[in-house]
């Protein structure tokens, strides 16, 4: 099977593992997601959502962001690691987005990895997400089930995502990489992947390889 076929097979599995294809984190606005996802970094989303709420309501839009010190960002998200960077990068953006965008989150990838502190991961995320765009969302979970997989044998980010989108359907992109999330949390654990338990065994390289399956 060619990796365009597997990719279109692995979009089907998930699909029926998988029928509920949502963003963990909690958000009502693009700039919510934003941020959301800036403190994702290095910590869970689930300690992300317990910090956003009082974070979003002290400051309600990137006007209220850009007019605080990053200091006062900090104490609502410590809890988080990093929260002095986090912080820093969280007010310059906001102050960006006011004097570059009006206030208002940019609809592209290239706008958006612009903005201090966000990369291509965070930029995919949003623009898949709330533009409802062609989106590959490259985290650890995608790298490392996309390897497993045989599609690559890479650690680099943008490489992913280029492979990714030639293979995957544009439309299906987005919400096959928050698939892969749930998969990886749920059964192709980093250190010890319940590889019996795989929807996508029938096309793993790696369930092939271990278990004894290789042609």
């Amino acid at each position: 099977m060619i990796n365009s076929e597997k990719a279109i097979r692995a979009v089907e599995l998930l699909e029926k593992e998988y029928p509920d294809a949502v963003c963990s984190l909690t958000y009502t606005d693009p700039l919510q997601l934003l941020i959301a996802t800036r403190l994702a970094a290095q910590c869970t989303d689930k300690r992300v959502n317990m910090v956003t709420p009082a974070l979003f309501e002290r400051f309600p839009d990137a006007e209220a962001f850009a007019a605080a010190e990053p200091e006062e960002i900090e104490k609502y998200i410590k809890s988080c690691g990093l929260y002095k960077t986090k912080a820093k990068d969280i007010a310059a953006m906001a102050k960006m987005l006011c004097e570059v965008y009006n206030g208002v989150v940019p609809d592209s990838i290239d706008e958006l990895v612009k903005l201090p502190g966000i990369g291509r991961k965070t930029a995919n995320l949003v623009v898949g997400d709330i533009f409802g765009k062609p989106a590959v969302v490259v985290d650890t979970h995608c790298i490392r089930i996309t390897a497993r997989l045989g599609f690559h044998n890479i650690k680099d980010a943008a490489k992913i995502e280029k492979i990714l989108r030639e293979l995957l359907p544009p439309e299906k992109s987005n919400d096959f990489c928050h698939r892969l999330v749930l998969h990886g949390r749920a059964v192709c654990d980093a250190r010890k992947p319940k590889c019996y338990d795989c929807c996508m065994r029938e096309i793993c390289d790696t369930y092939k390889k271990s278990c004894g399956q290789e042609s």
